[in-house]
């Protein structure tokens, strides 16, 4: 008798180990932190620079739990993740903490100080307004260069639409080579930059806009919800990082109003899309319970399963046209939106990404309506918007 007491006791206590060990593994899975390191296509030697495992190490150490460190130079992917809030930590340009201080982050400084952005253009355009039919040099989309050119442009009255061409390319040093073989009109660099250029080629270009500071270097933001302790030990450690992770320290602490600017000349899609109806989050609540309203998430599936409005269908929009209101649809693929069972042309469909910032939404509605869909609606504050409203989501 008191042997099989003996062994039950030994079996429970064994069972019992194993169930916290598995606990415990599990919380430590989920008290991993994310960072991310977004390096524009013009600094990957910064990229490169930056020992991983040193650099996980010295976080990890800093807040008190596993910090796993990704790096990207695809902007368009990391401004997703700032719209979704997909890391606990960013490492980046100043867009990348523009969009980020948006949606739950707070700013922690910058490496370097502020850049002043020049368009520059050949000596016979005579201002900003003269690029109208001209072809600009950038490099990807999401660049902070990308970023000052539309705002140069846009406080002279003109869009991307209005210029012959945009050639995204991937260093914007080469945007002045550009200019001098006749293959381009004008591009984008910073200041310092076109100082160096222009003395070395004297007459060969000339400045049309300068841009207000940016925030230079890498910026740090990190998550409020995070532990306040945390938050001020990672602080400490980005402001004292170790030469051998890589990472400038965080010397600066930049104006919010430097990246509420650069926020604001970020991609915006435009407040109002003929044709759609541009409804709010309760609105859509509306139709979907009174008129059986079809909510389509237009966003990656990556983004979709993470977390969607309850109820949403998926149909990625796969943009690859400018974030503009000329875009050309034919270099876009929408061809999910065709697969979708019981889509009915006659009834109600709504379609949402990430926000005003994201273009999937905004592009998918004007091509639902040119297939013929008779009620068409945008939810332009999507995801974001609906979820600060209180309304129900789903995945995870």
């Amino acid at each position: 008798m008191n042997t099989y007491k003996k062994t039950t006791v030994s079996r429970a206590g064994i069972r019992l180990a194993v169930l916290l060990g598995w606990g415990l593994a599990c919380g430590s899975a989920l008290a991993q932190l994310t960072a991310m390191v977004a390096v524009e296509p013009t600094a990957r030697k910064a990229a490169h620079s930056i020992l991983r495992t040193a650099a996980e190490s010295g976080l990890s150490k800093a807040a008190g739990q596993t910090v796993a460190l990704t790096t990207s130079d695809d902007l368009a992917d990391v401004m997703r993740a700032t719209r979704s809030a997909g890391y606990d930590i960013f490492i980046g340009p100043a867009q990348v903490a523009a969009s980020a201080l948006q949606r739950g982050y707070e700013l922690v400084g910058a490496t370097h100080k502020s850049d002043k952005y020049l368009l520059v253009g050949l000596a016979q355009i005579d201002a900003v307004p003269a690029m109208k039919g001209r072809r600009l040099y950038l490099p990807q989309q999401d660049s902070i260069y990308t970023y000052m050119a539309r705002g140069m442009l846009n406080e002279a009255g003109l869009s991307f639409q209005d210029l012959r061409a945009v050639q995204y390319e991937k260093f914007p040093q080469a945007g002045l080579t550009a200019l001098t073989l006749g293959t381009a009109d004008a591009t984008v660099v910073r200041e310092d930059d076109w100082a160096e250029w222009s003395a070395a080629h004297p007459n060969a270009a000339r400045v049309l806009a300068t841009s207000q500071p940016v925030p230079g270097g890498f910026s740090v933001v990190v998550k409020k919800d995070l532990p306040a302790d945390a938050r001020n030990r990672l602080a400490q450690w980005f402001g004292a990082t170790p030469p051998a992770t890589g990472l400038p320290p965080v010397a600066l602490r930049p104006e919010a109003t430097e990246y509420r600017r650069v926020a604001e000349l970020g991609l915006f899609t435009p407040t109002s899309l003929p044709g759609v109806s541009r409804i709010t989050a309760r609105e859509a609540q509306t139709l979907i319970q009174a008129q059986g309203a079809t909510l389509v998430d237009t966003r990656t599936e990556k983004e979709f399963k993470a977390k969607r409005i309850r109820g949403a269908v998926f149909a990625a929009y796969v943009e690859k046209s400018l974030k503009d209101v000329a875009f050309n649809a034919a270099q876009d693929d929408f061809q999910a939106l065709d697969k979708l069972p019981g889509l009915d042309k006659a009834k109600p469909v709504i379609f949402a990404c990430n926000g005003a910032e994201c273009w999937k939404s905004y592009k998918a509605a004007k091509v639902a309506a040119a297939k013929g869909f008779k009620s068409v609606y945008w939810l332009r504050g999507g995801l974001p918007e609906w979820d600060a409203t209180g309304l129900p989501t789903e995945g995870g």
